[in-house]
């Protein structure tokens, strides 16, 4: 039997011990502030179904797509003397395809926080 096929087995059975074992010593001891609505301890004082703005959502997900994105221009950096010209007509690619996308982002308004618009 390889190791690959010895993982696929002894991981499962691993997991399901430790979960066995949680469930069987674990306290559960929930006092009054953890069954309340929400848990932070907060009552709850409008609808939860009432419509908000999702501009800090939207800038949030630009914020981790940039951040990934100019993450790897860090490797691209440190080897910038050992990659060919194709290599740096690729890097230059992928940088004037992520000033494009910001320029598009900022001109679109997506990152206008003052928008008096509630309901986008």
């Amino acid at each position: 039997m390889n190791s690959f096929l010895f993982y696929f087995i002894l991981v499962p059975v691993i997991v399901i011990a430790l979960l066995g074992l949680n469930l069987f010593f674990a306290q559960s001891k929930p006092n009054e502030e953890k069954l309340t609505t929400f848990e932070c301890g907060f009552s709850p004082v409008e609808q939860a179904r009432q419509k908000f703005s999702i501009h800090f959502y939207l800038v949030g997900i630009l914020f981790l797509v940039f951040d990934l994105e100019v993450l790897l221009l860090f490797p691209a950096a440190v080897s910038m003397n050992s990659i060919s010209q194709s290599g740096f007509w690729i890097l230059l690619f992928f940088l004037i395809v992520l000033t494009v996308g910001f320029i598009y982002e900022y001109s679109s308004g997506a990152l206008n926080y003052t928008n008096k618009d509630k309901e986008s």
